[in-house]
């Protein structure tokens, strides 16, 4: 598309003095990398975005897409704060180490693991391919499809068939 095709920038695509575009495109790109998840890097942003718009002196802001970018880094360092577990203990000199499993925990896991290997086993090759690329090396569908040189729907077609037969096994009780 050339440059007279393309529509006028509109006041609507600004917000506050952020520019939206460029929140949407290139500050969401950097969180999804940074947390490794679409919908985390979407919470993120919206948190920061909400914060901004409660800001008392936004006018004092010079650099409104610095400062978002700040505090969308500083809500993600929450937020994986947050998700860890820390455990305070009265005494710091102790150190606990985590209980180890007990061998009726490990047996019943290594049943569950080795049921799983027996469906994963079963699916066809293509399908298992698919599955094994999407869900266990978290290859994106798209890219799935151009490697092995087929249609975006015959990938999610795989999934779903291998999706079903593990939920059948999961609703066998393994």
């Amino acid at each position: 598309m050339t440059a007279a095709l393309l529509p006028p920038a509109t006041p609507s695509l600004h917000w506050f003095g952020i520019d939206l575009r460029w929140a949407y495109a290139e500050l969401l790109s950097a969180l999804r990398r940074q947390c490794g998840c679409p919908q985390r890097a979407k919470d993120v942003l919206h948190d920061a975005l909400l914060r901004y718009a409660l800001l008392q002196h936004r006018s004092q802001v010079t650099e409104p897409q610095a400062y978002l970018r700040r505090v969308a880094q500083s809500v993600l360092s929450d937020q994986l704060r947050r998700d860890q577990h820390y455990v305070f203990e009265a005494e710091p000199d102790e150190q606990r180490l985590p209980a180890a499993p007990d061998t009726a925990d490990l047996a019943a896991l290594r049943q569950r693991l080795a049921l799983l290997q027996q469906v994963i086993d079963t699916l066809p090759p293509r399908c298992r391919e698919v599955f094994w690329r999407v869900r266990v090396e978290g290859d994106s569908q798209p890219h799935v499809a151009a490697a092995l040189g087929i249609s975006l729907n015959m990938v999610e077609r795989h999934l779903i068939r291998a999706m079903l037969d593990l939920r059948a096994l999961q609703e066998q009780g393994a």
